[in-house]
């Protein structure tokens, strides 16, 4: 009755919440997305539609308030590509061979997508990313907490039944990725209560990926603890933490989970183990069935209607994300699904990089929980096919909010430094975030983070910090230049500019040598 009571609260809260801002209807969704009340009490709860009303809420207030803000700057690719995907997938659908396996695939994207979209489009701060974070910890928190006290009670609940539809491996990866949430969301509280919740529900996380046996999902642990590892800020209490969290998984992998994780390597007689080796056949015949078609693919959902032609039981799975999508939405499908994952991968790192210090400390550490996170998940979705799986999509958004609130808060420190008109239209670039340029007898800034290797659209691109001195010249004809420090002015860089446009910009800064000159990294 308890499960009951607590689902209409949260239904009528993300209800009510979505008239004052669409997104607090949004984390509800994820709350519920997540718990899966009808699975979690199902003694309680049947078909209760839930997250249906919520989402209706949602969205209506998302369409009212003119869907948000789309100045998403460097996540705007991010999107695009996950949009991308999923409006390749209707088209597909259009000339599938059976349409109803096809739709359900759509429908059961657009079911994800569209909450994605309204996360995406009403994130406004750090605080907004914050809560996202501690929702998925809490209700996968929960989830695992629920799978121990299975565990404990003398029944493996997740290793025989899974939770919320999907198997064991399915559930386990689930867990992988809220894991590394987790991880770096300890480190990034400075409360007490709340670091001890955290490693609560971590350890609730990890102790149910060991006894969900799931080689796949143990295996992304692995993964993300080596990732973690590099990543995380390196200092003593840091690396102690990974230490003590290293040493209880250690400890609380027993001799059964140990066998189980080493099965995967073995050999005997030159034949693997046998559910390795089958899923190894199996993405051999689903590499023979894309070559029939590359770009169209099978079609949505339609690898299971063709498994029996290749001696498998009709309605199998490929047991791998990847190689599944890529089967069937074609390549250009594959691209853009997988696209989406390693995009936000990349440019995650790439802001991790370029942080400065005195910034938010909320930036790195949601951008290291990404990258984490999600490179644990792409290893472990190469062994289980789940596309309906909703936890690394709110991972990733995760990061491309942190791009998206991050590169709009140094738009505001330029606004507030009167270098830039309220009015004045800002570039968003290719890589990371805005340039902005602004040149006056009394001022003279340029901001900018852009990949160095590409090309910026109208304006220069920040390096680094450096005395005033001018570079012009190199093997990939591009020119570096400085302008001249002022009595408390900082220093503006350009970089990979064309010869040509790094002539006329030191023309300007030569016409503007009292010029002021503003850098934000």
């Amino acid at each position: 009755m308890k499960g009951l009571i607590f689902t209409w609260i949260l239904t009528l809260l993300g209800v009510s919440g979505s008239f004052i801002r669409p997104y607090y209807g949004f984390l509800a969704y994820v709350a519920l997305a997540i718990l899966r009340p009808d699975s979690l009490w199902s003694s309680h709860i049947q078909g209760g539609r839930f997250s249906l009303i919520v989402a209706g809420a949602m969205l209506l207030n998302w369409v009212v308030r003119c869907c948000g803000n789309w100045k998403l700057g460097p996540a705007r690719g991010i999107v695009l590509l996950f949009t991308g995907s999923w409006v390749w997938s209707v088209f597909l659908a259009l000339q599938a061979d059976s349409p109803q396996h096809a739709w359900y695939y759509v429908e059961q994207q657009a079911k994800i997508l569209l909450p994605f979209l309204v996360g995406i489009t009403t994130v406004q701060n750090v605080r907004d990313l914050r809560s996202l974070a501690w929702t998925i910890v809490i209700c996968e928190g929960y989830v695992a907490f629920e799978m121990n006290m299975w565990y404990f009670s003398g029944y493996n609940y997740l290793w025989h039944i899974g939770f919320g539809g999907v198997d064991n491996n399915s559930a386990a990866i689930g867990l992988v990725t809220a894991l590394g949430v987790a991880f770096f969301l300890f480190l990034n509280e400075e409360a007490y209560w709340k670091k001890i919740v955290l490693a609560g529900c971590a350890a609730f996380m990890g102790h149910a990926i060991l006894f969900s046996f799931s080689r796949g999902a143990m295996l992304a642990t692995v993964i993300f603890a080596v990732i973690s590892f590099f990543i995380i800020k390196k200092s003593l209490v840091h690396y102690s933490i990974f230490g003590a969290g290293l040493i209880m998984a250690l400890i609380l992998a027993g001799p059964q989970v140990r066998d189980r994780f080493f099965e995967t390597f073995e050999k005997k007689n030159g034949v693997r183990e046998a559910s390795a080796q089958s899923r190894l056949d199996l993405w051999k015949h689903c590499g023979i069935l894309l070559m029939r078609n590359p770009i169209l693919g099978c079609g949505p959902d339609h690898w299971p209607l063709h498994s029996h032609e290749f001696g498998w039981p009709k309605g199998k799975e490929a047991h791998s994300l990847w190689v599944q999508t890529a089967v069937e939405l074609g390549i250009p499908g594959i691209m853009m699904f997988m696209g989406f994952y390693v995009v936000c991968i990349w440019r995650c790192w790439l802001l991790l990089k370029r942080l400065r210090g005195s910034e938010d400390p909320w930036f790195a550490d949601s951008a290291r929980m990404t990258v984490a996170a999600l490179v644990g998940f792409m290893v472990a979705a190469q062994f289980v096919s789940l596309e309906a799986l909703e936890i690394p999509y709110y991972v990733a958004l995760l990061g491309a909010g942190t791009l998206v609130v991050q590169g709009r808060s140094m738009y505001g420190q330029l606004f507030e430094a009167g270098l830039l008109d309220k009015d004045q239209n800002i570039e968003w670039t290719g890589v990371e975030t805005a340039v902005a340029t602004t040149v006056a007898p009394q001022k003279a800034a340029a901001a900018a983070v852009v990949e160095p290797e590409w090309q910026p659209m109208n304006a220069p691109v920040y390096r680094e910090w450096t005395p005033s001195y001018l570079n012009a010249g190199s093997t990939r004809e591009s020119a570096e230049f400085y302008t001249g420090p002022a009595p408390a002015a900082a220093v503006a860089v350009a970089v990979a500019e064309p010869m040509t446009q790094a002539r006329d910009w030191r023309d300007k800064i030569d016409e503007h040598s009292d010029s002021e000159s503003l850098i934000m990294n």
